[in-house]
């Protein structure tokens, strides 16, 4: 999809607005894996979590090509949409960001901040994204997918750097929402790449073992960034090339991986982002003796759910059993 100059030129666009995250080795994660393992921390960005760098990549083509766009619309169960607004504002154009009806309260209170006019539309991000398609033809505005070129460019600026400070991973657990985080870590290609989906959202799990897209009825995970009924052919493709495997997670397992992310490092996760611990947790046996690489996407868990899954209320059998 591009060479290390191409992604050299989008870490200097991202670099502008978002410097290096930091990759840490934290002795109580690799007692808890019973291995050296280095987190990538998504979750330190100015919108917490790694969409920023594909919004910014994305949004400098579109103004450097298409300098008079009156504004852009997009859908979103958040961190994408909180990408685009960043971005947009950044660049004085107008944004419209569809969300499905439940909606996490605290990512559209963050769009909103950043700038965006916010649509609340439909029972999941599918229906969302449908009607943002409808509605950008109705009025003149330029549709943003939510996977593409541009954007896997942006985002696979922070797999350069992780593969910059760590060289040696052995394996990187990667979430996969709509693709672009996954995809744009192939392409660095030398760790072993593993994605993580939800069991209540296992689209891309199904596909990659089917090889050809298969979509769900439901995406009911409380891991909202993992929430996708219907997989991006072009991402399924890139997947199916470069990942070695998908792994799938229980929103339990994932509950107890932002709870050890809280008690091992102090640091916040959100669903998705706990998902690549929850998931090597689950493989914990076959990492003996490998350099672990985790890539803890984002931080804007909603405060409810964050104090059901790590306060003292937390009470499911694997939540204790990592506590």
């Amino acid at each position: 999809m591009f060479d290390l100059a191409e992604l050299e030129r989008a870490h200097a666009i991202v670099g502008q607005a978002v410097p290096p995250t930091p990759a840490h080795a934290w002795p109580l994660l690799a007692q808890r894996l019973g291995t050296s393992v280095v987190v990538k921390h998504e979750n330190h960005t100015p919108i917490g979590a790694f969409k920023v760098r594909g919004g910014l990549v994305y949004l400098d083509r579109l103004k450097r090509e298409r300098p008079n766009t009156p504004g852009i619309i997009s859908a979103t169960r958040g961190n994408h949409g909180q990408s685009l607004a960043f971005a947009a504002g950044r660049h004085g154009v107008p944004a419209v960001i569809y969300v499905p009806q439940g909606n996490s309260v605290e990512k559209n209170r963050a769009m909103r901040a950043f700038g965006a006019e916010l649509v609340e539309h439909g029972a999941d991000f599918q229906a969302a994204a449908e009607e943002a398609q409808r509605h950008a033809q109705f009025a003149g505005l330029h549709m943003v997918p939510s996977f593409h070129p541009d954007l896997v460019l942006g985002v696979a600026t922070y797999a350069l750097e992780l593969l910059r400070a760590a060289p040696d991973l052995d394996v990187l657990y990667v979430p996969i929402g709509q693709g672009s985080g996954v995809c744009g870590c192939i392409i660095g290609r030398k760790p072993e790449i593993v994605g993580v989906q939800s069991t209540a959202a296992p689209s891309y799990a199904l596909s990659f073992a089917a090889g050809t897209v298969v979509t769900t009825e439901t995406s009911n995970t409380l891991a909202d960034g993992m929430a996708t009924r219907v997989p991006v052919p072009e991402a399924l493709a890139i997947i199916r090339k470069g990942a070695a495997r998908i792994v799938q997670v229980t929103d339990d397992e994932v509950a107890a991986a932002v709870r050890a992310y809280w008690t091992d490092t102090h640091n916040l996760a959100e669903g998705a982002g706990a998902a690549p611990l929850a998931a090597a947790l689950q493989e914990k046996a076959k990492l003996a003796g490998k350099r672990v690489g985790l890539i803890l996407s984002g931080g804007n868990i909603d405060f409810d759910l964050f104090r059901t899954w790590v306060g003292a209320d937390a009470t499911t059998p694997a939540q204790r059993a990592v506590a």
